[in-house]
């Protein structure tokens, strides 16, 4: 192929996708800014924990902890 053609071929390419990049964006060639499209910024809440739910979870660790610890003690005596 001579490179004068690939180059023929490659400019009627770019005219096609261009046709249809207006088409999708509208005939005036600028896109179009929907609300939908623009990010939502969320007001963020700071998620606070309970004395209790602390305690709980103080707990929790704890006892897998000292299963953990149990647990491997136990394979270095083997």
């Amino acid at each position: 192929m001579q490179v004068s053609r690939i180059l023929a071929e490659i400019d009627s390419e770019i005219e096609r996708l261009q046709q249809a990049r207006n088409l999708l964006v509208g005939a005036g060639g600028r896109q179009r800014v929907s609300s939908a499209s623009k990010p939502v910024k969320r007001a963020t809440r700071k998620r606070r924990i309970s004395a209790e739910g602390r305690r709980r979870i103080s707990e929790a660790l704890k006892r897998r902890w000292a299963a953990k610890k149990k647990q491997s003690s136990g394979k270095k005596a083997n």
